[in-house]
């Protein structure tokens, strides 16, 4: 049963991917983020030419005047090769603000007998996002050391981690827009073993480059999906959006 719900959530979420909305979060996940980098590599350089001096003594060399064009150009370049690594965490994160039109998107496609969902607001969005990425990042640091210590199950601990918690966090946004936090967490626990299958299934990608920037996108989708099939709502009607 688990398995063949998170299997048609997920090919459904895949058939909806040449929807407009889902693209319109995708290029502004990626454009942003594109906007955010090129920003953050000007001001530094910018900032590495400021506090280096004109000119400088060095032993051997004596006075030169061209250190704060080599550590300006050598900063630039440096922040180009992280932002390779930088871009899939950063696109994720913005994308992640503007996920609730993907929920909407697939909502309004396979489920519209509905009434209209809580929309989350842009600060709790934001908010959310910023304790997600914290938690993410903080949790894959922590596990450096057990991918050290089961080198050969490091991918396997990868996967099981980011499952985890890439589940944790697409349900409870599916989860949220019909009811309240409290509720919404305890419904995560109430399926917490499917829910972390379905979130191994969205960490399987991450590794693979290009197809990464789509995680958000495909785990909103897939997680919407799977929640109306964990948590059907017979009257459509009866469904009540209590204080979060």
């Amino acid at each position: 049963m688990a398995v063949s719900a998170i299997l048609r959530s997920f090919s459904r979420a895949l058939s909806q991917l040449g929807d407009s909305r889902f693209r319109k979060v995708v290029l502004l996940g990626v454009g942003l983020s594109l906007a955010l980098l090129i920003a953050a590599t000007a001001g530094f350089a910018y900032l590495v030419d400021w506090v280096t001096p004109d000119d400088v003594w060095l032993p051997v060399l004596g006075e030169v005047n061209w250190l704060d064009d080599l550590l300006s150009w050598s900063a630039l370049i440096l922040l180009m090769v992280l932002s390779v690594f930088l871009m899939v965490p950063v696109a994720s994160a913005i994308t992640s603000i503007f996920l609730d039109d993907v929920a909407d998107a697939v909502e309004e496609v396979h489920y519209p007998h509905l009434p209209p969902a809580h929309r989350v607001s842009m600060g709790d969005a934001f908010r959310d996002t910023v304790n997600f990425m914290g938690v993410l990042v903080g949790a894959n640091l922590l596990a450096l050391v057990l991918y050290l210590l089961f080198a050969p199950a490091a991918l396997f601990i990868f996967w099981g981690l980011n499952g985890f918690l890439l589940g944790r966090e697409y349900f409870t946004l599916a989860a949220l827009r019909r009811h309240g936090r409290d509720e919404a967490k305890r419904l995560r626990r109430r399926h917490a073993g499917t829910i972390w299958m379905a979130g191994v299934l969205m960490a399987v990608p991450l590794s693979v480059p290009l197809l990464n920037l789509l995680i958000p996108i495909l785990g909103a989708a897939t997680f919407t999906h799977l929640y109306h099939v964990l948590v059907p709502h017979s009257d459509a009607a009866s469904l009540r959006y209590p204080p979060r």
